[in-house]
């Protein structure tokens, strides 16, 4: 039997021994060395060559990933590893490090149990691995830190035996003060990584060797041997004695936490459902033989088998041909096939048991965030997976041949099902198609799939993505009055004040419908009046409606028609047509029609919406923008012509400088309207010597002298009256 056959029976084997399970994510800021790290990882699993370990980026399976050298989507891939006398099996999703696409961090995370964070020696810390840090202590994942790249600290910049350890301590400080601030509070002490205990390695991914604090008294090898190593140009022999495969997963196995342990404290907050109740239980104790739980993270379009999803099964067992039910889709399927994923290909079983990432075949319809159930016992649906970024940049996309008009609408909702974190508007009366994305490489791949999947389209110049919301109050109610007349709703609105807006970017305050009063405490703690608290309806965009009336008749019965209707008017607002948010209506008073004939959908959902228009466009209607921080590294002899860079785009602004050794490093804000063509001229201006690397920093409101002219543009590209209309348009 080969070796590679064997290792496929050996997982079949260990999928259902839960104990000997380590699901993990490898992420970082881009180009610190994941995806090379994965290679190795690989390798030393006996799945790839050692000599094509670090050059075959075998996770990244997409041409553009090849093309480009970088990490777009999220691979997965199951490995068998040795450690103290006993086979586990590692799941191991390699993460995009790009800005543009961590929608797949965010997404992988929710499969995995821990991370392994990747920070390059030299650069140190960056704001994307902040912000994958950020993705995954938000999902409960536990990290171990791998300190990539000391080759370069030894060999290029030739550091001393001190300054290697001063590096290493600030980079360790700053990794801890993260998961101080972002760990579950009874987790914080527990997950700090420490040299000491082994939960921190340091190595070169490129030339395959790793140590740790064990490791070094297992070897006998000191900092003192790898500087040597390093100065005579003999890492091969090092990777020999410290492979970093036994490194890394020997950390994996000891300090990240197999299902059986992790599943304990990560269902309750990824699930609402009643613990105590038969599937809560088979989640919570791994249990193969209880209810199916299948989270899905992921969906992919496979040209042979059509749509895979992946997930992570967190209770019950998925078997090949059983029919399932897709719980936010309310539509059943059949798992025509399952499995696992072993590099490129996937693995097929005839089931897959709890605890484990697996390949299902035939669920149509999933997409990422759906749960999966049997179709006999259905259960309560996993929490939504939060993006921490919202799309900003648009194309408008037009088949070249109006034949494939039929075609490019099937392959845009094939796109958006792939990724969600495209948003797609699909105008099939005009032909033309609108594409969000997180930025203009995002859009790019984008657009290159839609081409590879055979359907040649045109796309605009990018467009950005702005927001509608208030900058005033109003004292007196709006009336908004449904066609019949007999139905009347009163509404004010103001802007959401910042600590509420925070709590629910952040998460502390769910969106979605509020059901009973239990929201009320974390209201009240967010800044919300009492009274108030306990009576809000819905929370939509990062805006609130509240139910402020007394004893009106008949409003439970349209209260659902109301939230509908509020959801809507702020999907498209009055402005421009954009996505309005950062909002507190009040319903303050209503008059309803005493026959339920009078008071159905057509008559209720216009005259909310048109009273919500009203009271945005009688409040200081404002238009908002998107802001992106940018980093920039450069030699201090260009620091001044990447000043110029930043400050010669309007509204931009250097938040911070610093210094290292010759390398300046700057801080700043520009807004996403004013960053198209940046990568060329900050090339040009730094004659290629710098890196950069952005963040999205969310909306700011767009200078007052702009916003005229942009609410004109944006109307007249869609086609609307060049002025928004005023409040008496909604309400005469």
């Amino acid at each position: 039997m080969s070796r590679r056959s064997k290792m496929i029976e050996k997982i079949k084997e260990l999928m259902y021994q839960p104990k000997f399970i380590r699901n993990i994510g490898i992420v970082a800021h881009i180009d610190h060395g994941k995806t090379t790290l994965s290679d190795n990882l690989l390798a030393g699993a006996g799945m790839i060559s050692e000599e094509l370990a670090g050059d075959a980026r075998s996770l990244d399976f997409d041409e553009q990933e090849s093309a480009r050298g970088i990490t777009i989507d999220a691979a997965s891939v199951s490995m068998v590893h040795k450690f103290d006398d006993n086979d586990y099996l590692i799941n191991l999703i390699d993460t995009p490090g790009h800005v543009d696409f961590g929608g797949d961090v965010t997404r992988a995370m929710r499969a995995v149990d821990g991370a392994v964070v990747v920070v390059c020696a030299v650069e140190g810390i960056m704001p994307q691995t902040e912000t994958v840090f950020r993705q995954a202590l938000k999902e409960n994942v536990r990290p171990v830190l791998f300190i990539n790249k000391v080759d370069r600290l030894i060999n290029e910049l030739k550091l001393e035996p001190e300054e290697l350890q001063n590096r290493f301590l600030k980079i360790i400080a700053e990794a801890n003060k993260l998961i101080k601030g972002m760990a579950p509070e009874d987790k914080k002490d527990e997950w700090k990584v420490d040299v000491t205990d082994g939960s921190v390695a340091f190595g070169s991914a490129y030339h395959n060797w790793a140590i740790n604090i064990p490791i070094m008294q297992k070897s006998g090898i000191n900092f003192k041997d790898i500087i040597d190593y390093c100065d005579n140009e003999n890492q091969k022999e090092l990777a020999q004695k410290v492979p970093i495969t036994e490194v890394l997963l020997g950390m994996v196995v000891e300090h990240l936490p197999s299902p059986l342990v992790s599943q304990a404290y990560r269902v309750p907050t990824i699930w609402d459902g009643d613990i105590e109740t038969e599937e809560g239980q088979a989640m919570i104790h791994t249990d193969s033989e209880g209810p199916l739980a299948v989270m899905v993270t992921n969906v992919s379009i496979d040209k042979h088998a059509g749509e895979i999803a992946t997930g992570r099964v967190y209770g019950g067992t998925i078997e090949k041909g059983s029919e399932v039910f897709l719980v936010g889709s309310h539509a059943k399927a059949r798992a025509q096939q399952v499995g696992v994923f072993f590099g490129a290909e996937r693995v097929n079983t005839d089931k897959v048991p709890a605890g484990n990432i697996v390949a299902i075949t035939g669920a149509k319809g999933a997409i990422a965030g759906e749960t999966i159930c049997d179709s006999s016992k259905k259960i309560k649906e996993f929490e939504g997976i939060e993006h921490i970024s919202e799309p900003v940049v648009t194309v408008a996309v037009e088949a070249k041949n109006t034949k494939d008009l039929p075609k490019l609408i099937e392959v845009l909702r094939q796109v958006s099902k792939e990724d969600p974190t495209v948003r797609v508007d699909i105008n099939e009366e005009t032909g033309q198609h609108l594409i969000s994305g997180m930025g203009e490489l995002h859009l790019e791949i984008i657009t290159y799939r839609i081409n590879e999947k055979g359907v040649e389209i045109e796309t605009s110049e990018p467009i950005v993505v702005y927001r509608e919301t208030v900058a005033g109050k109003i004292e007196n109610p709006v009336e908004g009055k449904s066609p019949n007349k007999h139905n009347r709703f009163y509404i004010t609105v103001e802007p959401l004040d910042q600590s509420l807006y925070d709590a629910i970017d952040e998460g502390t305050i769910k969106e979605g419908r509020v059901k009973g009063k239990e929201m009320a405490t974390t209201f009240i703690e967010s800044g919300l009046e009492k009274e108030e608290a306990r009576k809000v309806w819905d929370v939509y965009n990062k805006s609130i409606f509240i139910n402020a009336t007394r004893g009106i008749q008949y409003l439970d019965e349209v209260r659902e028609l109301l939230i509908e209707g509020f959801e809507s008017a702020l999907d498209a607002g009055p402005i421009s047509n954009e996505i309005a948010m950062g909002l507190k209506f009040k319903l303050v008073d209503a008059k309803l029609h005493e026959d339920a004939v009078h008071r159905g959908p057509a008559q209720v959902l216009p005259s909310i919406r048109k009273a919500i228009f009203a009271a945005i466009m009688m409040a200081q209607p404002t238009l908002l923008e998107p802001i992106q921080k940018v980093f920039i590294n450069t030699p201090q002899d260009y620091m001044g012509n990447a000043t110029r860079e930043i400050q010669n785009r309007r509204g931009g602004q250097i938040v911070d400088m610093g210094q290292e050794g010759d390398m300046a490093s700057i801080e700043s804000k520009v807004p996403v309207a004013e960053m198209f063509g940046f990568a060329g001229d900050i090339r040009s201006a730094t004659e290629g010597r710098c890196l950069w690397s952005t963040e999205n920093a969310g909306f700011e409101r767009l200078p007052n002298e702009l916003q005229k002219q942009i609410i004109r543009e944006i109307r007249e590209r869609k086609g609307l009256s060049p002025e928004p209309y005023g409040p008496e348009h909604y309400i005469g």
